[in-house]
């Protein structure tokens, strides 16, 4: 892996830009970009992002992904950017009228303010809603039928945002073929942001709001699987080689994935690990390594870019790998980053390390995965100890886009189960249309006409690409 691999891989979802991403239920299908996308970056930029979203996921909510997509609501629809994030529930937006919401963004994306009074599809949700009732397990105190139902989430930085909720339409692209889609809406029940703080008001990443992808009824695919639109499971492919990726909602129905129940009751989509093996040696760790209190379970998250694991466990896989390498002289940079200088190729010099997991499901991560080339010779580990981030995090155990990458990755929220197999992320995956049970090719480039429009900005950002790798090298 060369530095165009640490930034085309490593800062997770490039493929997003590069690509499209798609939304597939069968069948949804929507644009997801990197934030990053056409900026510098390094890898101070990535161990800045990934310590930001490590505090954040300790403290159960984490708003800041390394994505965003554009998505329409509304009518007539309006173009609104969310961040897309695993680890909330519900959907919202800035609304007109909003205190301290954001008015510009250095994203490079015109901001929206959502008023629902402009949209003929637009109703509010009052508390005694059934939606308001099962979000708060019950009827509110003191409900009326003209109080509206509102919402208010605190992130773990202390940034909050606070509203209402209205349904309206969403807009998105339904996969109608073989690389073919068509526009379609379904109705959402999403907040409508009155007031931020923190954060959520002032940064200079600043977007329309948030896009949760959590397992709860009020997020966005819980709703559109009750309403019969999409199974409620979704799937990425991302490929950090060659730049390509699918992001699709629904059942995929080929490539098949072996699965692994997930941890129950977690804020994120959390996974029991067994065991980890290095070079056919099974690392010998306390039998509790991996159990860490009220957060159970190893954390599967593609909005972090590497992989973090408890000092125990960082430490005897790093002994492992080394020693392959006895000569190997280490040394750090960005007070973070392991590095050393080799000129050999590290498949042929590194052993491969496997996660094992419940169900006898087994994660391999190779030595040009968990390595990247920083300029001619020297290389990094991706590997990260989770003990030195934080003293809370230091039983962590996090899989980032470092060992995802290049695996058709399942979410099955419906049987409860995350699993994955290596898949050529460049080619296409078959999904089942929920309403025809039909099986159509989703294709990491060519599923709508409207790619063809995007192809100038792909070789745009290509170009940026190449002269932030030769600046770096």
């Amino acid at each position: 892996m060369d530095l165009r691999r640490l930034l085309v891989g490593l800062t997770v979802a490039v493929l997003f830009q590069l690509g499209f991403v798609f939304l597939a239920s069968g069948n949804v299908v929507f644009k997801v970009q990197n934030k990053f996308a056409g900026k510098e970056r390094s890898l101070s930029a990535l161990k800045a992002h990934d310590a930001r979203r490590h505090r954040r996921i300790l403290s159960a909510v984490d708003p800041f992904s390394l994505y965003f997509a554009k998505i329409g609501l509304g009518n007539p629809p309006k173009d609104y950017f969310v961040q897309v994030d695993t680890g909330s529930d519900i959907l919202w937006v800035n609304c007109a009228n909003c205190d301290r919401c954001p008015t510009k963004s250095d994203l490079g994306v015109k901001l929206t303010l959502y008023d629902p009074t402009t949209s003929a599809s637009a109703t509010k949700i009052y508390c005694d809603d059934e939606f308001c009732a099962a979000t708060y397990n019950g009827v509110l105190q003191g409900c009326t039928k003209d109080i509206p139902c509102q919402y208010n989430v605190v992130y773990g930085d202390g940034s909050s945002t606070a509203g209402f909720f209205v349904r309206d339409n969403l807009q998105f692209e339904r996969v109608t073929g073989n690389l073919q889609t068509a526009s379609a809406n379904g109705s959402v029940i999403f907040g409508c942001g009155a007031k931020q703080s923190g954060e959520l008001g002032t940064s200079s990443e600043a977007l329309d709001g948030i896009l949760g992808f959590g397992q709860a009824n009020s997020s966005m695919i819980s709703q559109l699987a009750a309403a019969g639109k999409v199974k409620k499971m979704f799937a990425h492919c991302l490929d950090n080689a060659n730049g390509g990726g699918i992001f699709a909602i629904g059942e995929v129905v080929s490539p098949k994935a072996n699965t692994t129940p997930m941890v129950a009751n977690q804020p994120h989509y959390n996974v029991v690990m067994k065991e980890i093996e290095v070079g056919n040696n099974v690392l010998e760790l306390p039998t509790d390594t991996f159990d860490s209190g009220d957060r159970k379970g190893t954390i599967i998250d593609s909005g972090t870019t590497l992989a973090y694991l408890p000092e125990t466990v960082y430490d005897s896989m790093m002994t492992k790998i080394v020693a392959q390498q006895p000569g190997l002289k280490l040394h750090t940079v960005e007070e973070q980053f392991l590095c050393f200088q080799y000129s050999g190729n590290v498949d042929d010099g590194f052993p491969v390390v496997k996660f094992h997991f419940e169900d006898s499901l087994t994660l391999s991560v190779y030595p040009h995965d968990y390595l990247f080339q920083i300029r001619d010779d020297v290389w990094c580990f991706g590997w990260q100890n989770s003990g030195v981030q934080s003293k809370d995090g230091r039983d962590m155990t996090l899989l980032g886009d470092l060992v995802l990458s290049n695996k058709l990755v399942l979410y099955d929220i419906e049987n409860q189960a995350i699993g994955w197999t290596e898949y050529n992320c460049s080619s296409s995956i078959k999904v089942r249309d929920e309403s025809s049970g039909s099986v159509y090719s989703v294709g990491p480039h060519n599923v709508s006409a409207a790619s063809h429009l995007i192809s100038g900005r792909i070789i745009t950002f290509l170009l940026l690409a190449f002269a932030v790798f030769h600046r770096f090298s």
